[in-house]
């Protein structure tokens, strides 16, 4: 009676929800509703592979919490599901059914429904569905959406043609795009951000009969044509249909060639007619319509032609069909000109719109199919971290961006987009690709070779995806370990960071930009400029973030030594690119305060363009205007203003392309800073060669992940090994030795690949190929016993080794302060205490960054900081049996505690448990002598100055440093820590016999 009585309501309400059927009376030759959930108790709470309801969101607190409960104004049944919820990021749940079980047939039902309590709150909920694949967390997801503006109980009814394509992060699976609706596993609800509510649901059912025009559709198998003017198009048209059944009914097709920028019967032959699929087609049958180009020789844009469809039968193609005649024979065009004249002819054609447009940055998860491409003439398109295509392999990847690219053949001028990745460590996004250490690891290994040889695999890597364009390397200088990008950074001495940065060699080749063109290099960009990594703790003003983002406070002395230094590298090498970052920058000494960088003109247009001579482009940061002061507006024009060229706008690109124009419009931004914008985006575009190859060349696409790439990132690992303790030789390790191995690390490839790994903030577990630590110890041939938790009996062993340290995060996720810390976990700690209590250890941490073991520094023979080694666990294990030397040298200071930060070398207070530059050897012998061997040295060093003899005065300091390394391994004190770690930096400058002074005053001093 009840439910009845409800359903008679929820008719006279039906006109205010626009997702609803027309009515709610049902057709006599309807099926009954098939339920899916009743929710009164016969699906549990429980994840994948079960049958059940389970919560997720952003953050710990973004999940709703859920509960069956018993109300007498049950839709239906005596429970339903409620739940409360305060989401700040995103959060809802799901219902995946049961994994073992076959997926489930909603092919013969118009549509799916369900009773909600109406809340009034104005706000959009999701709805889901899972569609093919081989469960429920690995299927195509269709998304539709309703308003909750109603009080009370409402049947919210969703026809499956209402359901669109989730073309953002899909997990993996079989996708081919077509809701099938005959594999179906489940469906999710995403809940309202932003305000604290509650809600309830019932009875979630399929109702009314599929019709035909819901289960067959009609496909182009393109959206855009491009020919050369005179050639012809063929457009190739195709039905498919729900199960891959025939078609019940005939489906028609009327075309006509009408609108567009061509003019009929002068650049084209126009046509119209008509194409019939008879009942009894077959899924999947096609037919063909050519259009054909006509010649005027005159030099022109492209002119487009649109294929108006009219579909009788089945749903119409999503898009209209328009076939371009390619734009020809303008100067822009010729790529015998100068790169220079090809950009001032261009730009002298573009109007304001085009020009914002290319100014624009979208995220590809914001752009659906990518017919805003067109429409908006957006200049790039980015994958943030975890956007990927479905499959995520090369040639997803390579598919996808390239029919991004088709987009753009649409416009007048057919610019070409500029993809971009955050590929920090290697192709990151990428299942599959070579994973390099981080930049902690690569400036640990203190070889400017080995680090523009990890650029050279990114670069090859990436850009055989069809990707052109890198957002890296991170020229931070990291100055505070409780940061959670310090691994971001090469080191926190500007002269390591210096260095290191030979990686842009390998990213981009020569450094007049001629090797841009080639398919293995890819546009660089030096990030974030400038001071991101100095910002003080406490000082952030971005969510629950301690520190990043925040606010870097110096005098212009310390800004010019510290973090400006390796930006004038950057140019000098050829820089194609730079990004601002998030944080402020207050100059103590010029009276302006705090003030964000992408509002600083003074640093960015004065500075960086100015003074510096950078000729690139500057790109923003994700959504890193909307951190300015005042309206959007002002934000727009504040950042243009300041030298920012293009505005990363993920999911605001519409907005932010409209509020530009306006602005110049208004004349408060002017055409000529908008024309140096335009100019330096097209410069890099231009030297990429995108205008003569738009679309991907995969013809590297083999060599991703191939063991020649894996051997450098090998390398990299063993290299990038700092031995910091290695008492009575424990290290390296004998294959006849019985070796106890423990510790939250050493078989986990997440957290030894860390954050920034396929998703952005990176997970623990096998999340891509690689080799733990572990299995490359086994690979080694070493007599190994593995017990994560140390739980194992410890007797009858040679030696433990125990892998600890962190788990992955990245940005100010990872903030120390911001649930986390610099200490072991207390899993880590018994398993440290309990393994080198029973036999001699060595203890490898695995971090981003330094961890506070000085307690158990005592109880630990040997101690190796491993940093985060990437894909290739077979290069640490390569240092822990002596197939390479250790050879890695601290690239931070690592502290005693955490009261010690920020701790850096050049200090005058300097304490730390290990200074910068530290770094024991198992490469050779030491030199002997001591007083007289480093006097010795000094008059090479000395010598080596005078004739500006580099290797000679390396080759000196690095003796000594062996030398002295040797006596301080048992008496490190302030008064041999800090000239230690002076003597590492002067190493660095060049300066080597104040090097070779410097150890030997820490010598004295031991």
């Amino acid at each position: 009676m009840r439910r009845t009585a409800l359903l008679a309501s929820a008719a006279l309400l039906v006109g205010l929800l626009p997702l609803a059927a027309a009515g709610t009376v049902a057709a006599a030759d309807d099926p009954a509703p098939v339920p899916v959930d009743r929710f009164e108790g016969e699906v549990p709470f429980a994840s994948q592979p079960a049958d059940g309801i389970f919560t997720w969101g952003g953050d710990a607190d973004d999940p709703p919490a859920l509960a069956l409960t018993a109300r007498p104004d049950a839709p239906e049944g005596d429970k339903v599901l409620g739940g409360d919820y305060d989401i700040s990021g995103y959060g809802g749940f799901t219902h995946d059914f049961a994994a073992g079980q076959p997926a489930h047939d909603w092919s013969a039902h118009r549509g799916i429904r369900f009773w909600w309590d109406g809340q009034n709150n104005a706000k959009k909920v999701n709805f889901e569905i899972k569609d093919g694949g081989a469960h429920g967390e690995a299927s195509e997801l269709w998304t539709t959406s309703f308003t909750d503006d109603f009080t009370g109980w409402k049947q919210i009814e969703i026809p499956f043609g209402n359901f669109t394509y989730r073309t953002d992060y899909q997990p993996v699976g079989g996708i081919d795009q077509v809701l099938g609706l005959t594999q179906m596993w489940g469906y999710a609800v995403t809940l309202p951000v932003g305000v604290k509510g509650h809600f309830a649901m019932d009875d979630v059912e399929l109702y009314g009969k599929a019709d035909q025009s819901l289960r067959a559709s009609v496909n182009a198998d393109s959206a855009v044509y491009p020919v050369k003017e005179g050639g012809s198009a063929t457009v190739k048209l195709s039905v498919a249909t729900t199960g891959s059944a025939p078609l019940d009914e005939p489906v028609t097709v009327a075309y006509e060639s009408a609108g567009g920028t061509a003019e009929s019967g002068k650049d084209y032959t126009p046509v119209k007619g008509e194409i019939t699929f008879p009942a009894g087609t077959a899924s999947g049958a096609s037919r063909t319509i050519r259009v054909s180009t006509l010649k005027d020789r005159s030099a022109e844009a492209a002119e487009t032609i649109p294929l108006k469809l009219t579909v009788t039968g089945a749903k119409a193609p999503a898009e209209t069909p328009q076939v371009v005649i390619d734009a020809h024979g303008l100067p822009y065009l010729d790529p015998k000109l100068s790169v220079r004249k090809r950009v001032a002819d261009l730009v002298s054609r573009m109007s304001l719109e085009e020009k914002a447009g290319q100014m624009t940055q979208a995220e590809r998860g914001a752009i659906g199919a990518g017919g805003d491409i067109a429409s908006y003439d957006l200049g790039s398109l980015l994958s943030g971290g975890g956007s990927t295509p479905t499959p995520n392999t090369p040639a997803a990847w390579a598919k996808m961006i390239d029919g991004y690219q088709l987009r753009t053949q649409a416009t007048r001028f057919q610019i070409p987009l500029i993809y971009g990745v955050d590929a920090v460590h290697g192709h990151n996004n990428l299942a599959g690709a070579t994973i390099m250490p981080h930049n902690i690891g690569i400036g640990a290994t203190r070889d400017p070779g080995l680090a523009e040889k990890a650029g050279s695999v990114t670069a090859a890597e990436v850009r055989a995806t069809g990707i052109p364009w890198d957002f890296a390397p991170c020229l931070c200088v990291t100055r505070d370990e409780r940061w959670g990008r310090s691994y971001e950074s090469f080191g926190e001495d500007p002269a390591l960071v210096k260095s290191m940065e030979t990686v842009i060699q390998g990213l981009q080749g020569a450094r007049d930009g001629s090797d841009l063109k080639d398919d293995d290099k890819v546009l660089a960009t030096a990030k974030h400029f400038v001071g991101d990594g100095g910002t003080e703790y406490g000082s952030s003003t971005t969510g629950s973030y301690t520190i990043d983002q925040g606010v870097t406070k110096v005098t212009r002395q310390q800004l010019e030594a510290v973090h400006l230094a390796p930006y004038q590298t950057a140019v000098d090498r050829g820089i194609g690119t730079v990004m601002p970052s998030y944080s402020s920058l207050d100059i103590l000494d010029d009276g302006q305060g705090p003030v964000k960088m992408h509002a600083r003109a003074d640093m960015i247009n004065g500075v960086l363009k100015g003074r510096m001579g950078f000729d690139g482009f500057v790109i923003s940061d994700w959504n890193a205007i909307d951190q300015l002061p005042g309206d959007y507006a002002s934000h727009v024009r504040t950042s243009v203003n300041a030298g920012v060229d293009m505005m990363m706008v993920p999911y605001s690109y519409k907005d932010f392309r409209t509020t530009l124009i306006d602005e110049t419009n208004a004349g408060r931004v002017t055409a000529q800073r908008i024309d140096d914008a335009v100019s330096r985006i097209l410069t890099q575009k231009f030297k990429l060669g995108l205008f003569e190859k738009p679309y991907a060349d995969t013809s590297g696409a083999s060599r991703i992940g191939s063991p020649a790439h894996r051997a450098v990132a090998r390398e990299a690992a063993a290299e990038s090994q700092v031995l910091l303790k290695n008492s009575a030789g424990v290290l390296p390790l004998k294959k006849s030795q019985k070796v106890y191995v423990a510790g939250s690390n050493a078989d986990d490839l997440g957290n030894q690949t860390g954050g920034w790994t396929i998703t952005w903030q990176g997970s623990s577990g096998k999340n891509t190929d690689g080799t733990t630590i572990l299995e490359g110890m086994k690979r080694a041939g070493g007599d190994v016993t593995y017990s994560k938790d140390a739980s194992a009996p410890t007797g009858g062993y040679d030696v433990g080794v125990v892998v600890v340290g962190e788990t992955p995060y990245a940005e100010g996720v990872g903030d120390v302060g911001n649930g986390n810390d610099l200490e072991l976990t207390a899993a880590d700690k018994a398993a440290v205490d309990k393994v080198c209590a029973a036999m001699k250890c060595a203890v490898l941490i695995v971090s981003g960054r330094p961890q506070l073991i000085g307690d158990r520094l005592g109880d630990i023979d040997a101690l190796v900081a491993s940093w985060l080694p990437g894909t290739e666990g077979d290069g640490v294990a390569d240092v822990l049996y002596g197939r390479r030397p250790f050879t890695g040298q601290l690239p931070v200071t690592w502290p005693k505690s955490e009261a010690q930060l920020p701790i850096n070398v050049g200090d005058t207070a300097y304490d730390p448990q290990f200074p910068y530059g530290w770094g024991l050897t198992t490469l050779s012998k030491v030199p002997e002598g001591g007083s007289a061997t480093l006097r010795a040295l000094a008059l090479v060093a000395a010598g080596a100055d005078r004739a500006g003899a580099d290797a000679l005065g390396r080759a000196a300091v690095s003796k000594a440093r062996l030398l002295v390394q040797q006596k301080l391994s048992s008496a490190l004190t302030p008064a041999t820590s800090k000239p230690f770690a002076d003597a590492d930096h002067l190493l660095l400058t060049g300066h080597y016999a104040e090097a070779v002074s410097k150890l030997t005053e820490a010598y004295r001093a031991a």
